[in-house]
């Protein structure tokens, strides 16, 4: 069963994380977090000692960061706040965006970040929304909240600075804003902040638009129907239970993702739980994959993308088959794939409830099935291409 076309405003908040900007090359920076054993860290920390190439020609770095600090403060009894930021790079004249480097201020607490482009046509949009809500910033789970957005730019465990090839980059329009979604994880904290943050990003700019390709990322979302395991039992573990308390940590919404999902990969099949899910995604115009990664929390075991899955001239265009949280870095391709309208994109994802038991910050949780969410104590399924259109 195909899927659905979704928006990719919708999923972009969730990102997760991931290296989330359309790279083709990235720099490792060095993490701290635990690993399935659960032998070290509690993936409340990730590490800062960041290191990047020199400039190119005819590229400058723009610095850019939220304009006052933050504290956050999840809401709904949650242990997460996704909260959005306006930043103003002061663009008179189109540039090019051909890399970045986030830069976490309070890594005790930053889980992720996703960086959106407001064009012209949206920054009063943008600007009224920050003036409309009280203190920095607004909340924004599952997305900017704004129409006019293009995710360029982001950063998850494993990637220090995001560096295009030479030819690639996103056009950034003169007067263009950027929205910085950063997700706070208070699991560590107890659902309490941990002190202020004010984090921000280094921008890597061209004017040059000699042959410069444009990238686009395509977000291959799954369902996720994960049971307790047989050990363990109480109210979360009921499926209606468990997402009725998704919604209330993250609103409607959330029910709504939940819902989607399984009706546009199942077709409109009763939700099946099990450890893994799967679910195939229709190319709508015909482009060239430059690079691929997958995203999901910390239940994750394994994640691949296929590319026309059973049949002639199959692909497999990633396959992890021990997802490591603290590496989330965006794979190039060693030879770009070239897509048509009609061949067929299929994200696989296993998650393990058992790995409950040995990530300290879950142990303490109550048991529960779970689902889509966008909480690290909840799950995502999500592959991302990056690509090329060609027509």
């Amino acid at each position: 069963m195909t899927f659905m076309v979704w928006s990719t405003r919708r999923f972009a908040g969730i990102v997760a994380a991931l290296g989330a900007t359309v790279l083709v090359a990235s720099c490792a920076s060095q993490s701290s977090g635990t690993g399935h054993d659960g032998t070290a860290g509690t993936h409340a920390a990730h590490g800062t000692q960041f290191s990047a190439p020199p400039l190119r020609a005819g590229e400058h770095f723009v610095n850019l960061a939220m304009p006052k600090p933050y504290t956050p403060r999840a809401p709904n009894g949650g242990t997460d706040e996704y909260r959005c930021f306006l930043i103003d790079p002061k663009l008179t004249s189109e540039e090019f965006l051909t890399g970045s480097q986030f830069l976490p201020q309070n890594v005790d607490i930053v889980h992720h970040a996703i960086f959106f482009r407001i064009g012209p046509a949206g920054a009063n949009m943008a600007r009224k929304i920050d003036a409309d809500t009280p203190g920095e910033g607004w909340t924004c789970f599952g997305g900017s909240g704004v129409s006019d957005a293009a995710w360029v730019a982001g950063w998850a465990p494993g990637v220090s600075e995001t560096l295009l090839a030479p030819g690639l980059g996103y056009s950034m329009p003169a007067g263009s804003l950027v929205v910085m979604q950063v997700h706070y994880n208070l699991l560590a904290t107890g659902g309490k902040g941990s002190g202020a943050d004010q984090s921000g990003i280094r921008l890597r700019l061209t004017t040059d638009q000699t042959n410069r390709t444009a990238l686009q990322t395509k977000l291959l979302p799954a369902p996720v129907e994960l049971p307790c395991t047989p050990g363990e039992s109480g109210p979360l573990c009921e499926r209606t239970a468990a997402v009725a308390d998704v919604t209330h940590r993250f609103g409607d919404a959330a029910a709504e993702t939940v819902n989607r999902l399984n009706k546009g990969c199942n077709g409109g099949k009763p939700p099946v739980a099990g450890t893994t899910q799967r679910c195939e995604h229709p190319v709508s115009q015909a482009a060239t994959i430059h690079a691929v990664a997958g995203h999901m929390h910390l239940l994750g075991r394994s994640i691949k993308i296929e590319l026309n899955p059973d049949a002639a001239g199959a692909q497999i265009l990633l396959d992890l088959p021990s997802y490591n949280f603290d590496d989330q870095a965006i794979r190039p391709l060693a030879k770009p794939v070239t897509v048509k309208v009609g061949d067929r994109l299929r994200v696989t994802c296993t998650h393990d409830a058992g790995l409950r038991q040995l990530v300290p910050q879950l142990r303490t949780l109550q048991p529960r099935y779970v689902v889509w969410g966008d909480g690290t104590s909840d799950e995502m399924c999500l592959g991302l291409v990056i690509w090329a259109p060609t027509a």
